[in-house]
């Protein structure tokens, strides 16, 4: 992370070692692209494996302003080193930079992030629900969210029997 604050010294908003010794770096929402592409072409770094990207709501937390991160894990197969970033977005505008134009492993990773807490990635090719019903209210594993809610009863759809063939469910 020297590296990167040193080149896109703005970009850094705040560096910290965790409990277990992993090095973080929280980074400006409007600059994520660009770091993410220093990690990955800078030939000393070599960040080329996308790891995951997952959220966090921080809603009961002493410190929950603003309310959630968006976590990203990258690899470089050179070094072995993981690289951990961080970007805080508040509840009223939940929007980051994709980075699924850089890496297309991170594609399903946004729509994940995008389905279970409502954080919207600005620039995803196909930014839409992945496992919930497009129907469903909300997001689930938002802190607010109510467990005990019913969701509304939607229609059953046909869907083709994949391994039968088409025609033995019913459906052509």
């Amino acid at each position: 992370m020297d590296r990167v604050s040193a080149h896109l010294p703005e970009a850094v908003a705040e560096r910290y070692v965790d409990r277990a010794g992993g090095a973080w770096a929280v980074i400006h929402a409007q600059h994520l692209p660009k770091v993410a592409a220093f990690l990955k072409t800078d030939p000393e770094l070599n960040f080329k494996l996308f790891g995951s990207v997952d959220a966090v709501d921080r809603l009961h937390l002493a410190e929950n302003d603003p309310r959630f991160e968006v976590v990203y894990f990258l690899y470089s197969l050179t070094r072995k080193e993981h690289v951990r970033l961080k970007v805080r977005v508040t509840e009223s505008n939940p929007v980051v930079p994709s980075l699924t134009p850089l890496y297309k492993g991170a594609n399903w990773w946004e729509r994940l992030a995008f389905d279970f807490y409502g954080i919207r990635f600005e620039g995803h090719p196909d930014l839409r629900r992945i496992l919930l019903y497009e129907e469903f209210q909300g997001h689930p594993l938002r802190k607010d969210y109510a467990m005990r809610d019913r969701q509304p009863l939607i229609p059953e759809r046909p869907i083709k029997d994949i391994f039968r063939g088409p025609g033995t469910s019913g459906h052509a």
